[in-house]
């Protein structure tokens, strides 16, 4: 696993650098005239070389590849995790550009954002550690893409996590404080485009339960040697499936108590 200071060869910089222009500027990067990552190490310090050319504050993460479906995509087993950055991160309701070309999609899922810190420690972090350093839970649409040519399928964990993880923006609907209750395995959550139902599903299609997204992410952040900050907000991947969404698009998460994610897409 990547940890704090990995170095960069040559290649992963100019990796790193064409990379973020596709997400500045848009454009695609063809996977077949880059160097790609041969380790989990050499991805996520790709990751976090795209986020300082960013020059934005890192504001959280998203989790993806929790659920089977994101996962058989990928050609994984296993999640992974990518920093969220400020300018794509939006209240809702959002308006949102898009790219057509980096192939964009949404995902309906819970986001957690934490009241504590949970910083980088050998012995690791348990359910009961990771409830109580979160804050309040949201309904959120996260926004994938792929700024590699031909999109996410056949491209691999490790190529797709240099990539920021697919993501392209996260919007968050209204906070709640008071969520230990819930039942966010049984929660159900449905999105829609242009009125139409595109997906829906639970809470369980996320590693059978959210938090066990955050008890993940909080340890592999342990083990990289980051940690996680109070004011962090995670998403926790999609409990919807994908559903694919282009420039004049409306789309809505429906998270029923929780409340609704409304994005214009732009």
């Amino acid at each position: 696993m990547g940890t704090v200071g990995t170095a960069l060869s040559a290649g992963l910089a100019e990796l790193a650098g064409k990379l973020w222009a596709a997400r500045r500027d848009g454009g695609i990067v063809d996977p077949d005239q880059v160097t790609a990552p041969q380790t989990d190490a050499e991805a996520y310090a790709v990751q976090w070389e795209i986020a300082r050319l960013s020059g934005a504050a890192v504001k959280g993460f998203k989790v993806g590849s929790t659920s089977r479906e994101a996962q058989r995509i990928l050609g994984t087993n296993e999640p992974g995790s990518g920093p969220v950055l400020a300018p794509y991160l939006y209240d809702s309701p959002a308006r949102i550009p898009l790219e057509a070309e980096h192939l964009p999609s949404i995902e309906g899922e819970f986001a957690f954002r934490l009241a504590k810190d949970l910083p980088a420690k050998e012995a690791g972090y348990d359910e009961v550690d990771v409830r109580e350093a979160i804050g309040a839970v949201a309904g959120a649409i996260e926004v994938v893409g792929s700024r590699l040519k031909g999109g996410l399928a056949g491209k691999g964990r490790l190529l797709v996590t240099a990539d920021g993880g697919a993501n392209i923006a996260l919007a968050v609907g209204p906070w709640r404080e008071d969520w230990q209750a819930l039942d966010l395995a049984g929660h159900k959550v449905s999105v829609l485009v242009n009125g139409e139902e595109k997906g829906s599903g639970t809470g369980s299609a996320a590693l059978g339960h959210p938090i066990l997204v955050m008890v993940w992410l909080a340890n592999q952040q342990a083990r990289m040697g980051r940690g996680l900050k109070a004011g962090d907000i995670v998403s926790t991947g999609t409990c919807t499936g994908i559903a694919a969404v282009r420039p004049g698009d409306e789309a809505v998460a429906d998270f029923g108590q929780l409340g609704r994610v409304e994005i214009t897409f732009e």
